[in-house]
């Protein structure tokens, strides 16, 4: 499921450090930490009708994984969500709106590692794009990577850092396999994550998702647990076997960039009927009436 160019993104305008310039002109330093060594963090955010979903919560998870990098000074939610405001309104966008928000640790003074050599302040880049969610409905079909998610004695999956690295090799992985995403296990053999989304499995136990031991604190995943507990589906949080995955009757995907998606293949294992389940068409429902009545107004 490939992305591909939208023409109404060709003269976008980007935010970096309050200036706006068109997609072509915009720039960041060759001494930025984020060019550097990918030493940045970032959020994905999803604009409905003029409010930006859960932002409050992407705001905090972005705060909370600059102070785990030791970046400073840290915008205030004031400051970004004025920047964040300024890019959509430049650009006229208000609704099917996607935004990778990036914070670097910022430039150095010379190339080199050590944090020290930041001295001007961290680098903010809003970048908006008119994009509808990444996934078709009609469902993904996985293969497990050979790579494996470390753990928080490796890198701490609650710092939620730019370097995506081992992400990109397991969506080669995936791409080489004909593949639309890739499976990653933990280092134990549990499922952890996607390349690029959290999972949930159906099985005759009921709903479950992997804890967030080798993969991130998802605000979509949080959120579909909670629509879990409104609907009267308990979800356990626990240790995912990939056997377990092979015999679901359904699993699904969740992310901002798309939403829930159901898996209907898995390493060649056909899942469920290999089509969308009841239970994840109930909460992709749910979801997606949530997201048109919720979220925080950033342009009219």
């Amino acid at each position: 499921m490939l992305q591909t160019f939208d023409e109404r993104n060709r003269d976008i305008l980007v935010n970096v450090n309050g200036k706006l310039s068109h997609r072509d002109e915009a720039r960041i330093s060759p001494f930025d930490s984020a060019v550097q060594g990918g030493d940045a963090v970032w959020e994905g955010l999803r604009v409905y009708d003029g409010r930006i979903f859960k932002l409050d919560e992407h705001l905090l998870r972005l705060r909370h994984s600059a102070l785990a990098l030791a970046f400073s000074p840290i915008p205030s939610r004031d400051a970004l969500v004025t920047e964040i405001h300024r890019t959509l309104e430049a650009n006229e966008m208000r609704d099917g709106v996607h935004i990778r928000l990036t914070l670097t640790r910022g430039e150095k003074i010379t190339s080199g590692m050590d944090p020290r050599l930041n001295q001007s302040g961290p680098t903010l880049i809003v970048l908006a794009e008119h994009k509808p969610p990444v996934y078709d409905k009609s469902g993904l079909r996985l293969m497990t990577a050979s790579l494996r998610r470390p753990g928080p004695d490796v890198m701490d999956p609650k710092i939620h850092h730019a370097n995506l690295i081992p992400s990109i090799l397991a969506k080669i992985e995936a791409n080489a396999a004909g593949a639309d995403d890739a499976l990653l296990l933990d280092r134990h053999g549990f499922v952890a994550e996607t390349n690029a989304t959290n999972v949930f499995i159906l099985t005759h136990e009921g709903l479950a998702t992997s804890r967030t031991v080798a993969c991130p604190e998802g605000v979509t995943r949080a959120t579909v647990l909670e629509l879990c507990e409104s609907l009267g589906l308990p979800c356990a949080v626990r240790d995912i076997s990939q056997a377990e995955v092979y015999r679901a009757d359904e699993v699904f995907c969740t992310g901002t960039m798309g939403e829930l998606a159901p898996v209907v293949e898995v390493d060649g294992r056909t899942i469920g009927n290999g089509s969308m389940g009841d239970i994840t068409r109930r909460l992709s429902n749910a979801f997606a009436d949530l997201t048109a009545a919720e979220g925080v107004r950033i342009v009219e």
